[in-house]
């Protein structure tokens, strides 16, 4: 398997993506739309919570398709526990855990173009980040130029694209500008809309921040 070299980082847009690297075929997942029967109440999961001063508001779970729903499955990675495997065609995150299962997590992911593959590990974890476009967004979006990085960037609130939680991947000790982090667009879940990172609901990231284990190891396949 070959890796995205940290070279393109330079290129990447948005939350930090780059043209897609075939990094390989992912598993065919066993059972992807089976809930366990003792599955959490998506209403408590997605209910309206207070998070560092911010009170995110609750997420109309019904309109979502419950494979997305957070929930603990068997695991089909066959990774080691501790490891964090984005499953991109399939629009899952797995965190893998000792005994054979892993939690699973609906995600949103970058639009073709703007994709990102390889391996890496979570070196910097951040509550409630600032957003700070890359250079090269805001050349496009000049309307963005607000939030550049001269301008300090947009301050953590509800409405900040990298929502409550930010997880920030390194390669070969370099940021990749690839983000798993929280968003406040919970329809977005399950599509490839944004622009370039993986993003969960704001529910789902704040869990996932508490569960991963520190310098965690990330696969994003393609």
């Amino acid at each position: 398997m070959s890796l995205m070299g940290v070279g393109a980082a330079s290129t990447l847009a948005g939350c930090a993506s780059t043209a897609p690297s075939q990094v390989g075929s992912f598993l065919s997942f066993r059972n992807p739309d089976a809930l366990p029967a003792d599955a959490p109440d998506p209403a408590m999961m997605y209910g309206a919570i207070e998070d560092g001063g911010f009170l995110i508001p609750a997420i109309p779970y019904e309109r979502i398709n419950p494979r997305y729903y957070r929930q603990r499955v068997v695991d089909p990675t066959g990774e080691r526990p501790g490891t964090i495997v984005v499953d991109t065609p399939s629009r899952f995150l797995y965190l893998v855990e000792p005994g054979g299962t892993a939690f699973r997590y609906g995600v949103g992911i970058g639009r073709e173009g703007f994709a990102w593959s390889g391996e890496g590990v979570i070196q910097w974890r951040q509550k409630w980040p600032k957003w700070t476009p890359p250079d090269e967004m805001v050349a496009r979006q000049p309307e963005l130029v607000k939030y550049s990085s001269k301008n300090g960037g947009m301050p953590p609130g509800l409405t900040n694209p990298l929502g409550a939680r930010a997880l920030y991947i390194f390669q070969n000790g370099q940021d990749t500008l690839y983000r798993l982090h929280g968003s406040p667009e919970w329809n977005s879940i399950g599509k490839a809309v944004s622009s370039g990172c993986v993003r969960l609901m704001n529910q789902d990231i704040i869990d996932l921040y508490e569960r991963v284990p520190n310098k965690a190891r990330v696969l994003v396949w393609q």
